[in-house]
């Protein structure tokens, strides 16, 4: 069963805003009341508010600066995003800014998470990216954020992709590395995220994969 709030952070480009937008669409489908929240201030070029109509479509709440998808880059959170922690009716996604810089956000909400614990916070992890390749240096980078935010992570997200150039064999190569990660930080791995075209042939040899619709991007 999902915790009432989910939060998921990653290193820059470890696609943790898709993942937290399909996530929330999937908990659409059983719960009635879910809103997805943008706590990501340090990147305005790729945000959740990309996908304002989809989620609105399915009658999700979408929580996020008055800055998002500008040029304007403000450390300016709106007074809403306290219905993450006091509206407890809601089942709540958050989207974590990348590293420790964007983790510091989430500091003020913190206390009130861990009053409730009722939450999860699991860490996006790419292999494909310049600075997370290796396990150690995931885990290193999984601390740092944690030490930002003063939350402990509770699980792992295997999102190791090469974007639209993705291919199965890709997603089954970053196994090992998922493991390694897992057994270094002492993490579970949640889910392995897959594009929803891949998924008859990675979850035929991978546990727990959760499919993948790509968010679309407006310039």
């Amino acid at each position: 069963m999902p915790r009432r709030v989910t939060l998921f952070a990653g290193h820059y480009g470890s696609g943790k805003t898709n993942i937290a937008v399909n996530y929330a669409l999937f908990l659409k489908k059983t719960h009635e009341r879910v809103v997805i929240a943008d706590l990501d201030i340090v990147n305005p070029y790729f945000r959740t508010r990309d996908s304002l109509e989809d989620l609105s479509a399915a009658g999700i709440q979408l929580i996020s600066s008055a800055f998002a998808s500008s040029n304007v880059d403000l450390p300016a959170l709106p007074q809403e995003m306290y219905a993450v922690t006091d509206d407890k009716s809601a089942m709540a996604v958050v989207d974590i800014g990348g590293d420790d810089r964007g983790a510091y956000a989430l500091g003020r909400y913190v206390p009130a998470l861990l009053e409730e614990k009722d939450y999860d916070m699991l860490m996006v992890i790419n292999r494909y990216r310049p600075l997370t390749t290796t396990a150690e240096d995931t885990v290193e980078v999984m601390r740092e954020i944690e030490g930002a935010c003063g939350l402990a992570f509770t699980g792992l997200c295997n999102n190791s992709n090469l974007g639209d150039a993705t291919t199965a064999e890709d997603v089954l190569a970053s196994a090992a590395y998922a493991e390694a990660v897992s057994r270094l930080s002492g993490l579970p791995l949640r889910m392995t995220t897959v594009r929803s075209d891949l998924l008859d042939a990675v979850s035929l040899k991978v546990d727990g994969v959760f499919p993948l619709t790509l968010q679309k991007k407006y310039y």
